[in-house]
């Protein structure tokens, strides 16, 4: 083992990596390999290895810029995952509890210069949707991201009562293409993996991969119907001529008739023909052949695997099955469902570059995320006006119970009841068991007496 993942082993006594050469050693020992095994590692030395990076990037990226379905569902996906802001979330005796800021969250609200939560957020789903992974590290007060594709996981073997048990995992190494590599260790890098690749131990895999061969039909489809109104915009026919005509004259006919009835700006026109010609349609138009329906189940598996409702993202089918008249119930799915898992995993990916609050207390606070205004997740101003009058009847009847106010309001906010402090006092009038109540009324008299 080298004098890297031994010094990442140590790293409790010093955090001082070796030398250049170290890490050199460490990538060339990694990739110096005949070939990957079929589960994505490559095995070096005895009780070295690394997973490999997925090499799809490029491929997926130039989906993402072509494939009009594609394109959807991942800016669907995007402009949701990127906009709530990181914020503290307390842990009370284990139980989420309230949420606060703290000057401790600028490198994640200003990640580089001129840079924001939302761009970041932005590029984090971008890579994750693209290759299944986002890598991440901190250079002093800017976060720097790391491309997928170039990113290696370095692993050992686990050996367990004399034999191996899986894969523990060492750091990664960044290699630029004609650069020498860059070694991070493990808590130096944020890796945003927000489905597992079945084949790879620490590895995400994008949800573009069980779909590839629906958006290579989605192209061709594009393609057949950019064919269709290129050629004529009319079904296909065969014109056959009598066997007397001449190769030449067949040629002379041939041009002609393209030259006339050929093409999008040729198309319905009134075809003529002369004597021994015969025409046969051979193909058939888009209605015959069902052409909407066929593109459009593609389309739907293409959104079901991105998590996004088709009628969120507009297409024919999603909007065939449902309107936009239940559009809500469609958004919290997609919500619910799609985004919020995938907030709690960004949080908790990021949460090792920052120190909470309170730290010194074990599970004090934690990395979260704030969808509070988030305008997507905003309910219809009938039910917002429900749950705050539900929320202020609660209020009343805890405050006149005896508890603070102050208590009673973090208590209903944040859904956590032991936050309820008592005043000790149970009365309406709040008043401590003993206390002379107001000065009695003199008894009327009668006049004169």
């Amino acid at each position: 083992m080298t004098t890297l993942w031994q010094a990442r082993r140590r790293r409790s006594e010093t955090r001082d990596i070796s030398t250049i050469d170290d890490y050199a050693l460490a990538l060339q020992e990694a990739l110096g390999y005949s070939g990957w095994s079929a589960l994505g590692i490559a095995q070096t030395q005895h009780g070295q290895a690394a997973e490999k990076a997925p090499g799809d990037l490029p491929g997926y990226a130039t989906l993402f810029a072509t494939n009009p379905v594609i394109w959807a569902c991942m800016t669907s996906r995007q402009f949701v995952f990127s906009a709530p802001r990181f914020i503290w979330q307390r842990m009370n005796n284990g139980t989420p509890s309230e949420l606060f800021g703290s000057q401790d969250l600028r490198i994640l609200e200003q990640p580089w210069p001129g840079g924001t939560t939302q761009g970041l957020l932005s590029r984090v789903i971008q890579d994750a949707d693209l290759a299944g992974n986002s890598y991440w590290t901190r250079d002093g007060d800017e976060l720097v991201r790391l491309r997928p594709d170039w990113v290696f996981i370095v692993l050992e073997r686990r050996r367990f009562r004399g034999g191996h048990l899986g894969w523990r995992k060492l750091g990664y190494v960044y290699q630029e293409p004609g650069e020498d590599p860059v070694p991070l260790l493990d808590d130096e890098v944020v890796h945003f993996a927000p489905v597992p690749d079945p084949l790879a131990t620490y590895r995400g895999m994008s949800w573009l991969t069980p779909v590839i061969r629906e958006t290579q039909n989605d192209n061709l489809m594009a393609r057949h119907k950019r064919r269709f109104f290129e050629n004529a915009a009319t079904p296909n026919m065969v014109v056959r001529l009598a066997r007397e005509v001449s190769p030449e004259a067949f040629a002379k006919f041939k041009a002609k008739m393209e030259a006339s009835h050929r093409g999008v700006d040729n198309a319905y026109r009134t075809l003529y023909l002369g004597g021994g010609a015969d025409v046969t349609v051979t193909g058939a138009n888009f209605q015959q052949m069902d052409f909407s329906s066929v593109q459009g189940a593609g389309e739907t598996r293409i959104a079901a695997a991105a998590g996004v409702p088709p009628v969120i993202v507009g297409l024919s089918e999603g909007l065939k099955a449902a309107t936009y008249s239940n559009y809500g119930q469609a958004r919290r799915r997609f919500a619910d469902g799609t985004i919020h898992p995938l907030w709690q995993e960004a949080a908790g990916s990021f949460g090792h570059l920052v120190q909470p609050p309170g730290s010194s207390t074990s599970g004090a606070a934690r990395l979260w995320y704030d969808a509070r205004h988030v305008p997507f997740l905003r309910e219809d101003a009938r039910d917002a006006a429900d749950i705050q009058g539900v929320q202020s009847r609660t209020i009343r009847t805890l405050v006149d119970a005896g508890y603070t106010p102050a208590s009673v309001t973090a208590a209903v906010t944040s859904s956590d009841w032991s936050l309820l402090v008592h005043t000790g006092l149970f009365s309406v009038q709040l008043q401590a068991p003993g206390t002379a109540g107001p000065a009695a009324l003199p008894a009327p008299t009668q006049e004169g007496s």
